[in-house]
């Protein structure tokens, strides 16, 4: 006999920013756009810029008009079904730096979620087809800009490159990643090479 679970997952409908806090009778005067600038200005925060790196390539293949699925085993998947897994990585940081960052991308394997069932697999694996390295590739602080899509540069590799070069690695630096020869894009260019590589 298969175990239904008691809380199935909760579908989550899409936002516009105006909706208000409020308790059962009143609204108050905050809407949830004064909690997103709340949480969510800090752009070069590593969790922030990592989020906004998956937004940043999501608008770019035309997925970004639905919700971002925080827990899934990969960040986003193609109307063509293949699964897109987003790095970030950054030289500057918004606290007080002695030195510049150095720069490497996690690509640690990991164990499949299904939100559905609420289970993890069995087998620890990179779970995308396909990893794009945004690398905000700025070093001053005056203007540095992570909304400035120019300032950002894009790297697109097959997982099959990485688990022929990287199988055991958890980590890759920038050094390491260019010698794979990724294909290295514009924002305006995700879209065409993810085709190309799927």
């Amino acid at each position: 006999m298969v175990e239904q679970n008691r809380y199935p997952l909760i579908k989550v409908n899409r936002k516009n920013g105006s909706e208000r806090l409020h308790n059962d009778v009143k609204e108050t005067s905050f809407q949830l756009v004064d909690f997103w600038r709340w949480s969510s200005s800090d752009l070069l925060s590593n969790a922030t810029r990592g989020v906004f790196a998956d937004f940043d390539v999501a608008s770019a293949l035309g997925l970004a008009d639905s919700v971002r699925s925080e827990w899934d085993s990969y960040d986003l998947k193609t109307s063509k079904g293949k699964r897109i897994e987003v790095k970030s990585a950054a030289y500057l940081q918004s606290w007080s730096q002695k030195e510049l960052s150095k720069i490497s991308f996690s690509i640690r394997p990991s164990r499949k979620w299904n939100s559905n069932s609420g289970k993890m697999g069995n087998i620890s694996e990179r779970q995308a087809d396909i990893y794009v390295f945004c690398l905000l590739d700025h070093l001053y602080q005056r203007t540095v800009d992570p909304m400035n899509l120019s300032q950002w540069r894009f790297f697109v590799i097959s997982v099959d490159v990485l688990n022929q070069h990287c199988s055991g690695q958890k980590s890759i630096s920038l050094t390491k990643l260019l010698s794979l020869n990724p294909f290295e894009v514009s924002y305006e260019g995700i879209s065409d090479c993810i085709n190309q590589i799927a």
